[in-house]
């Protein structure tokens, strides 16, 4: 037993395995500008007349 035991301590030893650490590169952040979204249609304009898209007609909302 402990010649088996001696035999992987020197062959793990004997192997040239590396460990290295993570190496992390920190940035700075990125900061996003807001966005507004515009709406597509006006509801007033379209009542009056105009593209109503389909099923809202029967929504009532045309």
């Amino acid at each position: 037993m402990k010649t088996i035991l001696f035999a992987l301590i020197a062959a793990g030893s004997l192997s040239a395995c590396v460990v290295q650490p993570a190496r992390v590169k920190l940035r700075a952040p990125i900061v996003l500008e807001p966005v507004v979204i515009e709406p597509a249609y006006d509801h007033h304009h379209h009542r009056h007349g105009g593209f109503c898209p389909p099923g809202q007609a029967m929504k009532g909302r045309c």
